[in-house]
């Protein structure tokens, strides 16, 4: 498809349509995992038309023991600090990353609610992306109810992933398979 094809068919208001726009100029691919959003962030990503030549897949890992046998979250992690973790969303985005042979992996994992998780309270979200510089993490503390917090989460992974992919030099080529600069 023509690059200015697909600039025009884009939604001009979706919140993912600027970082699909850019990677799709750099040629970069995109994976995502994940937990409490069940597929929500890739529902936003992929109603962006034309996103179907950067975006490899996703897996959504709502039960525990799914994030170690489908994301490849190490099994002691998990039973160390339960599902919602900053390392585990590390874990998750970087499993996404290679799982699907993706520049960018981005995940997310939380409580939704309406009642805590494991002693960890509504709204403790954490969103992590993985790409060619490395991972980051962010620790939300979001409000309002459960379709609120799901919400604000998918739109918080798009704008790490976002600051993240403005990070990475313009111009300069990526691995495909996510082992970094070629």
């Amino acid at each position: 498809m023509d690059d200015t094809d697909a600039r025009h068919r884009r939604p001009a208001g979706s919140p993912a349509a600027a970082v699909v726009h850019r990677l799709h100029d750099r040629g970069e691919t995109l994976a995502t995992v994940e937990s409490l959003t069940g597929g929500l962030l890739a529902a936003a990503i992929v109603e962006i038309a034309g996103v179907s030549a950067i975006y490899r897949g996703g897996l959504v890992v709502y039960a525990t023991e799914l994030k170690a046998t489908l994301a490849g979250v190490p099994e002691d992690l998990l039973a160390a600090r339960g599902p919602v973790d900053p390392d585990v969303a590390v874990a998750l985005a970087e499993g996404g990353r290679q799982r699907c042979g993706a520049v960018w992996g981005l995940a997310t994992t939380g409580v939704a609610g309406p009642e805590p998780q494991n002693g960890k309270p509504v709204g403790l979200v954490y969103v992590a992306v993985a790409g060619p510089d490395g991972t980051q993490v962010r620790r939300l503390d979001l409000d309002g109810g459960r379709d609120r917090i799901r919400s604000a989460a998918v739109i918080e992974a798009l704008r790490l992933l976002a600051e993240q992919v403005r990070v990475v030099r313009e111009g300069e080529a990526v691995d495909p398979a996510g082992a970094g600069r070629r």
